[in-house]
């Protein structure tokens, strides 16, 4: 059993994105400029840019980037443990990142100096 109908999440967005072109077309014609230039042969092949494209959906969160590119993936030929190594590189990434960013705070911590009392325990 699927979390989501990702077939009709993808048709609902493509409606979507027909509503979004209608009232700002410049907007949609350049998004679709900019993939379409991404989409030419180049030195990736076309299924190692749509397992860079996934990864790179997941680090952002983009349910509407991974049915897109889980699509496009499957028609170049990617296979599930394909995808699933490409999926392992965007965990190790964003783990990576969170470790970096627990440094950053560490950092910010000890670059205050001490808390006193009137302040302590306070947030923003």
């Amino acid at each position: 059993m699927s979390m989501l109908d990702w077939d009709g999440y993808r048709k609902q967005l493509a409606a979507a994105i027909s509503e979004i072109a209608k009232a700002a077309p410049d907007l949609v014609r350049g998004y679709r400029m900019l993939a379409t230039s991404r989409a030419k042969s180049g030195a990736l092949d076309a299924k190692t840019r749509e397992l860079v494209a996934l990864a790179v959906s997941v680090t952002l969160r983009c349910d509407g980037c991974i049915t897109t590119h889980v699509d496009l993936a499957r028609k170049q030929g990617a296979t599930a443990d394909e995808i699933t190594d490409a999926l392992g590189i965007a965990v190790m990434v964003n783990a990576g990142a969170a470790l970096v960013y627990s440094a950053r705070t560490l950092d910010a911590f000890h670059s205050g100096g001490p808390a006193t009392a009137s302040n302590s325990g306070q947030s923003l």
